[in-house]
């Protein structure tokens, strides 16, 4: 009978060790054999660690052991897929010996002397690591503060998880499935669950099987929500600790308030029952159709100024005026009053201001109170350096500072503002193909311009995005790309998968799965699959995939034909295609008829280009030929290539004189490039296309100028430069460390190795 504890114990090994070299070979390209099981692998290890966790720490020995394997055989790209899987094991576990984290810590240091993005996960789980071994369950307890939003002054950090889908491009079930899904999650939980959660785990983090876990569970399930408040706080306070603290004082500070909980009870009255598991609970996840064009915007504003909220002057500040957020929120229906523009005739001098009636005596003072009075005296225009105050504050650290406000009356020392802090994070979470990715390419580069004009957002919020493809197997409506293979609509996610294993293994597999989940019918079997995978995989992957990678994105200004119409300018981030247009033939001229039967197919253009080369020298080029078409794309097909090029491919026509007669033939003339313009000499129109989506389609184009979108602050603040040195056309002063171009960032797992 003593041997069955061991056997079960080795087995239990064995068995896990199975699914660990099983997410290996599927790195390796070895996919199971069982389709169905793609992408699957890792949530069913982790499934597998949650319903008996006391496995945890076999778990967290075998990945170590494996990680130290991988860095003895040089095998790199088993590394952050192992780290990742051994700290989100970590995260969660009841219970972790300490020379288990010393030794996950001394590898992540020795990740330090390897090239990113190697040493940049090291350095972030290493910081985290010495937190958690000084203080157990740190982690689990931050992870959940922050998702659910629960009142903490010691750790007072918010997240939200925002997941978009285009309802034109996706068919409606799936986007029922998502929402209905998203929402399953959220219903089982509540704060004070959540804080009873933080509780349990940190006090059995701390004092390990000893802990009383079903007395403890009893006794915060029988309290009234004010006192879980109360010692959640308590618990907060010890573990996050005010100044420096050992691992001794801290299990020290836990025990009382574990005997100080649960009271004294008699010994031996509860049975041992070993390690039990905290469950993690689900992130706040919203689930969004994007049906405007400013919906992303509105709901980053809502996240930081709730609509209870926003009728309160006071908790606004100086950034956003209640009117103001009414603008943005229009039909909230929050503050009950609608704005209407009108013509002022005020002078702007205090004695032309039309006599007031009189009023009642409690109003008199109240309206002289409120009553504005002008001084002597001239406005204060805000300074360059106060601008690039603002802007630098999103564009480099978390928490930067705002300059100080204006001077006040002659004589009062000026009040230096105190410094803003990133407490929000919005994790965006991009459901679709490169169609919606295109999309959030100009919902972004619309946020900066207006954070460029007034910022508000950038220093207050730390916004990352991610992207999981998703394409349906049936015909699309009108919205729909011209071309519906599943690759050339997910080239971003290719190429993320390309450059990152693990994303390949636990997003891209997505890319079909979810429509069929999503079309599979009521069932118990379909409740246990999609109520719990999706979104747990949404979840992991934004709680893990910290990585970005920066995708250029490309301005256009096109030109029509009509020359009464204005030029428009958008961007794009995957791709530009321009087809000739068929134009009615009473429209064109009779010579321009006779020219086309002579020359060929297409339109005659004139390129002109500044070619890229090696050395990074300019090369500008130009060339006129006969096309019938050309494309851009700005995805490279291999991870090695610069992703700040275009790759452009025009469909030429060339005419051939032989004996049988005139004949044409289409030849593609291939290169790359930064900056290209177009022109039809002939003013003969094309349709111009961005990112495959045939909405933003425009017609009557005789014209082209394709370039790296710049930053908008870097815009705004080189106007404001060349104002007091027109002649100089370098980078001077504080503008040269802006960032100069627009990169879309998407997060992976580790980013491009």
């Amino acid at each position: 009978c003593s041997l069955g504890p061991a056997m079960e114990s080795s087995e239990l090994e064995s068995d896990i060790l199975r699914r660990v070299r099983a997410l290996l070979r599927e790195l390796d390209g070895h996919h199971p054999s069982c389709q169905s099981d793609r992408g699957m692998l890792r949530w069913t290890l982790h499934k597998k660690i949650d319903q008996n966790p006391r496995t945890s720490c076999v778990l967290v020995r075998i990945l170590v052991k494996e990680l130290e394997r991988a860095e003895r055989g040089d095998l790199r790209h088993y590394i952050i897929p192992l780290l990742h899987t051994l700290m989100y094991t970590l995260i969660q576990a009841p219970c972790i010996p300490d020379e288990l984290c010393a030794r996950v810590y001394d590898f992540c240091k020795r990740l330090l002397t390897l090239p990113k993005p190697f040493c940049t996960i090291g350095l972030d789980y290493a910081s985290r690591l010495r937190v958690e071994r000084t203080a157990p369950g740190t982690l689990y307890q931050r992870m959940v503060i922050s998702e659910q939003s629960l009142p903490s002054a010691p750790f007072p950090y918010q997240e939200r998880i925002f997941i978009f889908a285009d309802p034109e491009l996706l068919p409606e079930a799936i986007c029922k499935a998502l929402a209905t899904d998203t929402e399953a999650a959220q219903v089982a939980q509540s704060p004070r669950g959540c804080m009873s959660c933080v509780v349990t785990h940190a006090l059995q983090a701390a004092l390990g099987d000893t802990c009383d876990i079903p007395g403890l569970r009893a006794r915060l399930q029988a309290l009234p929500p004010g006192d879980v408040e109360h010692w959640f706080q308590q618990v907060v306070a010890a573990v996050e600790g005010e100044g420096g603290s050992d691992r001794g004082q801290h299990t020290a500070r836990l025990e009382r308030i574990y005997h100080s909980l649960l009271g004294p009870s008699p010994a031996g009255n509860a049975p041992w029952e070993g390690l039990q598991g905290t469950p993690l609970p689900n992130p706040n996840i919203s689930f969004h159709l994007w049906t405007e064009d400013e919906q992303l915007w509105k709901e980053l504003v809502l996240f930081l100024q709730p609509l209870s909220q926003s009728c309160e002057p006071d908790c606004l500040g100086q950034d956003l005026e209640p009117a103001e957020l009414q603008d943005i929120l229009a039909g909230c229906g929050c503050c009950g009053q609608s704005r209407f523009s009108v013509l002022s005739t005020d002078s702007g001098i205090e004695r032309d201001l039309p006599a007031p009636e009189e009023p009642c005596a409690p109003c008199a003072a109240a309206a002289e109170r409120s009553r504005l009075h002008r001084k002597g005296g001239i406005k204060k225009k805000p300074s360059p350096l106060d601008s690039v105050a603002f802007l630098q504050a999103g564009s480099a650290v978390p928490g930067g500072k705002l300059p100080g406000k204006p001077p006040g009356r002659a004589g009062t020392p000026p009040e230096p503002a105190a410094p803003l802090q990133r407490l929000h994070t919005a994790r965006v979470v991009l459901l679709g193909d490169d169609r919606i990715l295109g999309r959030l390419a100009q919902a972004f580069h619309s946020l900066r311009k207006r954070e460029a004009r007034r910022v508000f957002l950038t220093p207050r919020l730390d916004l990352q995005f991610y992207h999981i493809p998703v394409v349906p197997g049936q015909p699309q409506p009108p919205a729909a790309a011209d071309h519906a293979g599943p690759e050339e609509l997910c080239e971003v996610a290719g190429y993320l998968g390309r450059a990152d294993p693990w994303y390949e293994s636990n997003i891209n597999t997505l890319c079909h799965m979810i429509p069929k989940l999503a079309t599979m019918p009521s069932s118990p079997s379909r409740a246990l699959v999609t109520d719990l995978f999706l979104p747990d995989v949404i979840a992991y992957y934004a709680r893990m995939g910290t990585q970005p990678v920066c995708f250029q994105v490309h301005s256009v200004k096109v030109l029509f034909r009509d020359p009464a119409q204005d030029p428009a300018e958008d961007v794009f981030l995957t791709e530009l295609l321009a087809q000739v247009q068929d134009s009615p033939s009473h429209r064109e001229p009779s010579t321009t008829k006779r020219k086309g039967a002579l020359d060929g197919p297409g339109v005659d253009l004139t390129v002109t280009y500044r070619r890229v080369v090696l050395s990074d020298r300019q090369q500008e080029l130009a060339l006129s030929l006969r096309s019938t078409g050309l494309l851009m794309k700005a995805i490279p097909a291999e991870e090695a290539e610069d992703l700040g090029c275009l790759s452009v491919t025009i469909t030429e026509i060339i005419r051939i004189n032989n004996l049988a007669g005139r004949s044409f033939s289409a030849v593609a003339n291939r290169f790359k490039t930064r900056n290209i313009k177009i022109r039809s000499p002939e003013q003969r129109p094309f349709t111009v296309r961005l990112d495959k989506d045939s909405r933003r389609t425009y017609r009557d184009v005789i014209g082209l100028e394709v370039s790296p979108c710049l930053e908008p602050s870097y815009c705004l603040q080189k106007t404001r430069t060349t104002k007091f040195s027109p002649h100089d056309t370098e980078d001077v002063g504080l503008v040269k460390y802006l960032p100069k171009s627009l990169l879309l960032p998407i997060n992976t797992f580790a980013g491009v190795i």
